[in-house]
């Protein structure tokens, strides 16, 4: 057995029964045969360093493109592919103003880097930030590419750039009827400086921008061509599983059978770690059940562990103390004088609203590979979405500088915020001791139970609300109260006289014409490990605003459907996508009616803001003993320009799915500090027979700056599907998930 710690290593090895047949090789540098496009990166770390200081973020052709003699394109995403179709994306971008037909690119994640600091100046995949957020300095970058090949084809035809063209993947000289391929002067043009100043091509002139061009990955996931970090091999390799502490801050103690596993077939060694304890061994089968078979005694969280789990943690108990809180908390947002518009309505109502924690459940088991080489660098295959992030904090954990940390980000089975930097929700600390101890690569796999057991949860939260009517019905005022912790200051430092905004996204900001708004936050710490989940904030705050809002329309004897148009009157853009929407439904009926196979469906709707776009959702439900069954779900979006239609589709379909999954399924429940499921056993999720048709139609406003879509299509589902279930029933749901609720029948 060896007992590992944070910069405590050494372990004793026993020979393995069998061969390892693997291979080393490079995951990084230019392709064979490829010629280079651009400045050459520096060479030497510290004159990498020193380029780092004076290095725009996008700008450098070379640290992106690489052309090869074909004439393809090897392109380096600043952004990791996980399924959300971004390669697809970066492909169409860049080949628009490289002019290179997307299929024709080869694209990789890029290293950790200055140049892919396209985020804010940071860099992560996610927040729906990654077309957004890069499209201009991607189209720059790809007209300056074009431009070099330009200038190269002049001098080596002898004639002006002005009498240069192109066409997908070569030079024309319309006069001479001469041509060349990228692939033969892309040497000469590697020569060339980068221009400062492009000319980008007309929308109008697009060829594929806005264009449903099909997703490059498709086939090779479909044919098994894909690896994913839980695929990567290396020579030498070691295969490792853990069992974790059931309740977080524990600590291994004991062994009760530690000879006995050793015994195991092709078990290499025993360890300890932070939290749990791990099996290397020859296969990764075997150390599972070498792991599963280990009796280990876990000691109690010592005195100040961070986020230690309580023994007595309870969901329903957490939840309750949430919702029995009162206080106006820290204002977030004030807009007139909610308190006193309150004191003089004709009408106020009141409602509290909660949701559970929610797992990520992602398809790929969390895994990490991880090798130490010669030269003192720690290489490491893993899914992520901030490979700058995790390369910093595996340099601590390693006890190396940053630059020593070499990460090959891999395209991810799903995310959904599952692959964000949360250390203790990661295999990739535990894979780095294992390795250093062992001195060989180490492989990690999470089994799905360890996993569940230490996913990053969606945060707990209760939001109560109350609401003033005009005697016409109108509402004058909204309050609004979240209780509980954000992910957003769990993971970046909470400030105590500041509200957390992924706390309130959702309920705060919205555009509906209301004179006196107030939303607030009361901080609650959340005894669970928490983190982002699709969608954030608004996954939930949605559902607790927008169906809140129906329950205003019902006070006031308004129909929902146009009481939201009314109060939308000033701001066109949302007025639009909510006609659109009903529109595309075709026309508002609220219910409850009878359906053409005899069932009896009411319709719901809901609006949200996220992530710079606009959506408004309409599900059209019914019951079935007693059970919610979904029949179609229809979306409008506004992400205000769009780069790929059938993307959005599918990210919208997606979306729905995901969205509906939560509110009618999903919940994480908490006995005695330690999360019940353990497996989708008992962790429900949507199942195909329950997937409603899917209708979405894209609206391109134009509005600037351009809008997020991997997630804006799921906050508009459970407020659009309550809603609707509250006509059916007469039976307000305020506490998701909805399988919480046997419903009694469809109201007259």
């Amino acid at each position: 057995m060896n007992e590992i710690a944070t910069n405590e290593f050494g372990a004793t090895e026993r020979a393995i029964d069998g061969p390892l047949i693997l291979s080393r090789r490079g995951f990084l540098g230019a392709s064979a045969g490829a010629l280079i496009l651009g400045v050459g990166l520096p060479a030497g770390r510290a004159r990498a360093q020193a380029a780092a200081a004076t290095i725009v973020p996008g700008t450098r052709v070379s640290a992106f493109l690489e052309i090869r003699p074909d004439s393809t394109v090897f392109f380096r995403s600043a952004f990791i592919e996980g399924g959300q179709g971004i390669f697809t994306a970066m492909a169409q971008i860049v080949g628009e103003e490289l002019d290179v037909d997307p299929t024709q690119f080869v694209i990789e994640c890029a290293p950790p880097g200055p140049d892919y600091l396209l985020t804010g100046g940071g860099r992560f995949t996610g927040g729906s930030m990654s077309v957004r957020m890069s499209y201009d300095a991607m189209r720059k970058l790809g007209a300056s590419g074009r431009q070099m090949l330009l200038q190269a084809a002049a001098t080596q035809l002898n004639v002006p750039i002005s009498e240069l063209t192109t066409e997908p993947g070569r030079v024309l000289h319309a006069a001479s009827g001469r041509t060349l391929a990228y692939g033969e002067i892309a040497e000469a043009a590697a020569a060339l400086p980068v221009p400062t100043d492009v000319v980008l091509r007309e929308s109008s002139d697009f060829r594929w921008i806005g264009k449903p061009v099909p997703r490059l990955d498709v086939r090779d996931k479909s044919t098994g061509k894909i690896l994913y970090s839980i695929d990567q091999k290396v020579e030498g390799m070691l295969l490792a599983a853990v069992q974790h502490s059931p309740r977080f801050g524990g600590e291994p103690g004991d062994f009760a059978n530690e000879a006995e596993v050793n015994a195991m077939p092709g078990v290499h060694s025993i360890h300890k770690l932070p939290g749990a304890v791990a099996v290397l061994a020859d296969s990764w089968w075997r150390a599972r059940r070498a792991v599963e078979t280990l009796q280990v005694t876990w000691l109690e969280p010592a005195a100040g562990t961070a986020h230690a789990m309580p023994a007595n943690f309870s969901s329903e108990a957490h939840m309750e103390m949430l919702k029995a809180m009162d206080g106006e908390g820290v204002a977030f947002e004030t807009v007139g004088d909610a308190a006193a518009a309150l004191s003089s309505a004709a009408t106020v109502i009141e409602a509290t609203y909660d949701a559970p924690h929610l797992a990520h459940g992602q398809l790929e088991p969390p895994s990490a590979l991880v090798r130490w080489n010669d030269d003192g660098t720690l290489e490491m295959w893993i899914p992520n979405q901030a490979p700058e992030m995790f390369q910093g904090d595996a340099a601590k954990v390693a006890g190396i500088a940053p630059e020593k940390v070499i990460v090959h980000s891999q395209i991810l089975g799903g995310f959904f915020g599952r692959h964000f930097l949360y250390p203790a929700s990661n295999p990739y600390p535990q894979a780095i001791l294992l390795s250093k101890a062992a001195g060989r690569p180490v492989k990690l796999i999470w089994s799905r139970e360890e996993e569940f057991l230490r996913d990053s949860f969606r945060p707990m939260a209760a939001v109560k609300f109350r609401a003033g009517l005009d005697a016409n019905g109108l509402p004058v005022a909204v309050s609004a109260v979240a209780f509980g912790e954000g992910p957003g200051g769990r993971l970046f430092g909470r400030q105590p006289d500041k509200v957390d905004g992924s706390t309130v996204e959702g309920i705060a900001g919205k555009v509906y014409a209301i004179p006196n708004r107030r939303v607030g936050q009361v901080h609650v710490d959340d005894p669970a490990m928490i983190g982002f989940w699709r969608s954030v904030g608004h996954s939930m705050n949605d559902f607790f605003y927008e169906t809140f809002f129906d329950e205003m329309a019902d006070a006031g004897k308004q129909d929902p459907y146009e009481l939201r148009l009314r109060l939308l009157a000033d701001s066109p853009r949302q007025k639009t996508l909510l006609q659109a929407v009903v529109d595309h439904s075709g026309g508002w009926k609220r219910g409850p009616f009878t359906a053409e196979d005899g069932t009896i469906r009411a319709r719901g709707i809901a609006m949200a803001s996220p992530f710079a776009s606009e959506v408004a959702t309409i599900a059209e439900a019914s019951l079935r003993d007693g059970e919610v069954l979904v029949h179609d779900v229809w979306v409008a979006i506004d992400p205000g320009s769009i780069v790929n239609p059938g993307v959005i589709d599918s990210q919208v379909a997606s979306a729905v799915a995901l969205g509906l999954s939560s509110a009618l399924l999903e919940q994480v429940v908490y006995v005695d500090g330690m999360p019940q499921a353990r497996n989708y056993d008992g962790y429900p999720i949507l199942t195909p027979d329950r997937m409603p048709r899917v209708h979405v139609r894209i609206v391109e406003s134009g509005a600037s700056p351009m809008g997020g879509i991997g997630e804006p299509g799921l906050p508009g589902v459970p407020p659009a599907v309550a809603n609707a279930v509250a006509v059916l029933t007469g039976q307000r749901v305020r506490s998701l998930p909805m399988s919480k609720t046997v419903f009694k029948g469809v109201a007259g």
